[in-house]
């Protein structure tokens, strides 16, 4: 490819998950997780504990944001924070239990909005397509 290309690809890219984001914006319900809670929770399922300084860095945001993500989480018992084994300086944060609870049994309206428009509109290539591009999305994101 050509950098006219991955520049035009790329263009294409930021306009189509822009409007993805903001169709997931608009379907909030009032008390689920926000889109920041849920991406580090399931960050914290998916890798394991974390300092709040480096889910900061990894989640792009402000420290003091990720604070208040996290403070979130603590309160309604999500995740939680314990001491570092290896350094007692250092806090780590876990998610619970209940946290993983919610991850797997709970899907939000947006999430079963999501899969029936897969199910509904998308050919199954189409579907294997989508689902083997996320891994990815996910690098370009932590590359970015």
């Amino acid at each position: 490819m050509t950098d006219e290309d991955l520049l035009q690809a790329s263009a294409d890219l930021r306009v189509a998950l822009g409007r993805v984001i903001r169709r997931l914006r608009q379907g909030y319900v009032v008390g689920e997780l926000t889109l920041p809670e849920r991406s580090v929770l399931s960050r914290l399922d998916r890798e394991g504990p974390a300092t709040p300084g480096c889910l900061a860095d990894l989640e792009r945001v402000k420290p003091q944001a990720m604070g208040v993500t996290l403070a979130g989480l603590v309160e309604r018992g999500l995740v939680e924070r314990r001491k570092d084994d290896s350094d007692g300086r250092k806090v780590l944060m876990s998610v619970t239990e209940t946290g993983v609870k919610l991850l797997t049994d709970r899907r939000s309206h947006t999430t079963r909005k999501m899969a029936a428009a897969l199910a509904e509109k998308f050919t199954p290539a189409e579907q294997r397509e989508l689902i083997a591009a996320i891994p990815l999305i996910e690098r370009l994101a932590d590359e970015l």
